[in-house]
């Protein structure tokens, strides 16, 4: 048996979605994967998932899988349905119809950035694709973050040494910039918000702070004015360190200023699983990016009730989870523990809230295509590299039809 190599593949890794990755194919599993980082070395793996299902932990055919969940979602008083990693935005829109059908509740991995997209829906957001500040960016700066932990090909691939770009880190408090920076500040966090107030203010030509901890802010934010196009680099998705929400819009209203003097684009960094594209989806579905709400009939925005707070709260009765359950917050799978629910994708049966109704499937990207969105809104085109897998899309589209029946 001889390997074949499929070349120009995505990875769902992180928020990069590299694309330019050759998956080396021997039968029916990964042998090598070249151009990846060790993130996205793991996110394939060998490529082999089950193809369980389960129903009450009992196997079970798919005809009775999807009988029982349908049944489940249909007599559910408040439905909930969650929006996973690893699917396509092929996937996700018929998850989304599916709530729409129920008049359930439904959420994604977006909301993990919750704080980024609300500034960005008060203020708007001056923004562009990782392509455009790989080019024309000459001062990028890292803003309480080294894309190196959680983007390890970030910076080679969007951020390379060229002559006249200059590299600045700025540590928030232990949140600290690439270390390969040309130069570097540090800020207290609990000063984080009142820095960028006073790097605006200064921006804008207004008396700026003499208070010696903000000396080097402005400093930075008088060079950043001569630059010719200045990109900041911040994550949207800090992880465990939970800054003051405040800060988002600090950031948001400091590159807006920016773009008087200079061209200014606020970059912010996104987990992967194509979370990106549910937010899309969701905003072309319904109008709103994550936690919307059928229940009236009509789509209406709940931001501060998101999966976790209706879960918490016991509003939910039951949930309809698309995607891998690995990639679910540990809120979100914690509630699941406590309503029946149903789960559709890679790995499901394997979920730790275990689901009434299990049905594994291929991950997308691996075993199935369609379409993905990189962390910069950029849409991407998947090559799957293995075939004669359960498809995500195909399994929840019968059980749309199911309840549709």
């Amino acid at each position: 048996m001889s390997d074949r190599s499929v070349s120009h593949v995505t990875c769902l890794g992180c928020g990069c979605a590299c694309d330019d990755i050759t998956v080396v194919v021997h039968g029916d599993r990964i042998v090598e994967t070249r151009n990846t980082c060790t993130l996205g070395s793991t996110w394939f793996g060998d490529g082999t998932v089950p193809a369980d299902v389960r129903v009450n932990g009992r196997s079970a055919s798919l005809e009775q899988a999807l009988g029982e969940a349908a049944k489940l979602l249909r007599t559910a008083k408040r439905p909930l349905v969650y929006l996973a990693g690893d699917v396509s935005c092929e996937t996700q829109r018929v998850a989304i119809a599916i709530a729409d059908r129920l008049h359930a509740a439904i959420d994604s991995l977006a909301a993990t950035a919750v704080e980024s997209v609300l500034a960005a829906q008060r203020r708007g957001r001056a923004g562009a694709t990782l392509g455009e500040i790989r080019r024309q960016a000459d001062l990028i700066v890292f803003w309480g973050v080294d894309p190196d932990a959680r983007y390890p090909r970030y910076a080679a691939r969007f951020s390379p040494t060229a002559a006249g770009r200059t590299l600045i880190a700025v540590d928030v408090g232990e949140s600290r910039g690439p270390h390969a920076a040309d130069a570097r500040i540090a800020i207290a966090a609990a000063d984080e918000v009142d820095g960028l107030g006073t790097m605006r203010a200064t921006v804008q030509g207004r008396v700026g702070s003499d208070d010696p901890r903000f000396a080097a802010a402005v400093e930075l934010a008088r060079r950043m004015t001569k630059a010719r196009y200045v990109a900041i680099v911040a994550d949207a998705e800090p992880g465990t360190h939970v800054p003051d929400p405040a800060r988002a819009e600090a950031l948001v209203t400091l590159a807006q200023a920016l773009n008087g003097p200079t061209r200014c684009a606020l970059s912010t960094l996104r987990g992967g699983g194509n979370r990106s594209g549910a937010e899309a989806v969701l905003t072309w579905q319904t109008g709103f990016p994550f936690s919307v709400d059928f229940a009236p009939g009509f789509p209406t925005y709940r931001p501060q009730a998101g999966a976790a707070a209706l879960l918490a709260t016991g509003e939910v009765d039951a949930a309809l989870v698309i995607g891998a359950p690995a990639t679910l917050p540990e809120a979100v799978a914690a509630g699941l523990a406590r309503v029946r629910s149903i789960a559709i994708g890679p790995l499901a049966s394997a979920a730790p809230f275990r689901p009434a109704v299990a049905v594994d499937t291929g991950a997308a990207g691996i075993h199935e295509g369609g379409t993905v969105f990189r962390m910069d809104d950029v849409p991407l085109p998947l090559r799957p590299s293995l075939n004669r897998v359960r498809a995500a899309v195909d399994t929840v589209a019968a059980l749309q039809a199911r309840l549709a029946a």
